[in-house]
């Protein structure tokens, strides 16, 4: 069995500056950290997690804490989540634990017995609300924490986070630019604090053109195929004057879009432009669809290691203002997207009257 010793005889480095690699210490070069995680990986070492929590007061061990699934990871993505986090603490010498806790219990009170146990060296939290109770009370309690996401406002946190006001600005701005106005934007639940990132950005894009934010057609609900089934009939099935253009703040919202949309008899891009946001989730591609969607694009496995990596950090003291990143969203352009009808030049008639 490989120990300590054995890395540090290995590498040429001395027990305590391996230690400090494994165990995430700020003062350690990311360098010399790869070194040792590598070695570590290569002898197939693996921490004695009793010693560890005698010499340092820690247990190696990270939690999650859910209250059933969420809606937005059902399917493989919830897989794509747990086993992304899991390998990712691995890598860094930390367990990984999924609490699954009663959906009607006060989430504040699961967090307490876990913390008053003693068990839990720091937790990642994910799906963040605003005002979320959860990082308010860690904070409270001095409990290292990391947030896929952010808040904005309340107690300062350490996050991982895409800069979700982009991806409004840019998918509306991307429509504005082939002249549409009477933009839908199909987003998130109100109460998901990416939601309104990327509901702040169509609005700043939208007063950038001179043109008014209308709530009528910024529609929340779940970010599943149903709210973009549903907002298909709502939008297109009424009274004029319809969206010539749909934002669609989920792959899945889209295809249920595309669904209502051509249960309607209306074409993309012939008659209503979409663009989406794409997680680049492992069972739904943009390139998919027909035509394939113009998109803002942030892979959610890039996440893992961010958000491991920062939680290792926190717990070895850094400082939390030192743990906090905000990626940014990519741009791809396909054939969902063309200029309202009535921007588009009239076809024109050759000797024989006939269109071209």
């Amino acid at each position: 069995m490989t120990t300590l010793k054995d890395l540090s005889r290995h590498l040429n480095l001395s027990v305590t500056q391996v230690s400090r690699a494994l165990n995430g210490y700020a003062d350690v070069s990311e360098a010399t950290r790869a070194r040792v995680l590598a070695a570590a990986s290569e002898l197939a070492y693996q921490p004695n997690l009793s010693a560890r929590k005698l010499v340092s007061g820690r247990s190696g061990i990270v939690g999650l804490v859910l209250q059933g699934t969420p809606a937005s990871m059902t399917g493989d993505h919830f897989l794509t989540v747990i086993g992304g986090l899991s390998a990712e603490f691995s890598r860094r010498e930390l367990q990984f634990v999924l609490h699954m806790a009663d959906p009607e219990e006060d989430v504040i009170e699961v967090y307490r017995r876990l913390i008053d146990g003693g068990g839990l060296d720091g937790f990642v939290l994910i799906e963040p609300v605003t005002d979320d109770r959860r990082v308010a009370y860690l904070a409270q309690r001095g409990i290292p924490v990391i947030v896929h996401g952010r808040l904005f406002g309340g107690p300062a946190h350490a996050y991982y986070d895409i800069d979700n006001a982009e991806v409004g600005r840019v998918l509306t701005r991307h429509l504005l630019r082939h002249g549409h106005r009477r933009i839908a934007f199909l987003n998130g639940s109100p109460q998901r604090a990416y939601s309104e990132a990327r509901r702040r950005g169509h609005v700043e894009a939208l007063e950038e053109a001179g043109l008014p934010f209308d709530p009528g057609l910024h529609i929340t609900a779940s970010m599943d195929e149903k709210h973009g089934l549903v907002s298909a009939v709502k939008l297109f099935s009424g009274p004029a004057p319809h969206p010539t253009a749909v934002i669609a703040s989920h792959l899945k919202i889209a295809r249920g879009l595309v669904q209502g949309l051509s249960a309607l008899g209306l074409r993309v891009p012939d008659d209503v432009s979409i663009v989406a946001h794409d997680d680049q989730l492992s069972d739904l591609a943009a390139t998919g669809f027909e035509p394939p969607l113009t998109t803002t694009t942030s892979p959610i496995y890039d996440s893992w290691a961010p958000l491991a990596d920062g939680l290792a950090r926190l717990i070895a003291g850094a400082p939390i203002p030192a743990v906090q990143h905000t990626a940014a969203v990519d741009f791809v352009e396909r054939g969902s997207v063309a200029a309202p009808r009535n921007e588009r030049p009239a076809p024109r008639k050759n000797h024989h009257g006939d269109t071209r």
